[in-house]
């Protein structure tokens, strides 16, 4: 009896363990983006928006928006949330219809710097 409590006593102190071990090396993951990735949107956004599953640094923060003929049409101008710090977003001007990619850069909790992309479209 003695040395199954002393088994299950070390396994919740090797499974506390791995849950810190996990949380202190997590990276910032994009959850959510308006317009979605891929996603076809039948009139042009006045601004791109991105939520991360945590907080992220304010400072390196990149958002930027690419046409299909490689110009960036954002108007430079990313900000971050004041309450909420996963959520980021910069404006931009009319979007003629076409194929857009987001690129962001963020730094996570843990320093690493976070870089993707993704797409939508405005039209048909």
């Amino acid at each position: 009896m003695k040395r199954r409590k002393a088994d299950q006593k070390n396994l919740l102190v090797i499974l506390c363990l791995m849950g810190m071990s996990f949380n202190a090396n997590s990276h910032a993951i994009l959850v959510k983006s308006i317009p979605a990735e891929n996603e076809i949107v039948g009139s042009a956004p006045e601004k791109i928006e991105v939520w991360f599953n945590e907080g992220v640094g304010s400072e390196y923060k990149a958002l930027a928006v690419i046409d299909s003929k490689g110009k960036r049409v954002d108007n430079h101008d990313v900000e971050q949330g004041l309450t909420d710090k996963s959520y980021l977003y910069t404006t931009v001007s009319k979007l003629e219809p076409g194929k857009y990619t987001v690129r962001y850069r963020v730094v996570s909790k843990d320093s690493h710097i976070i870089t993707g992309k993704f797409q939508f479209s405005i039209g048909q």
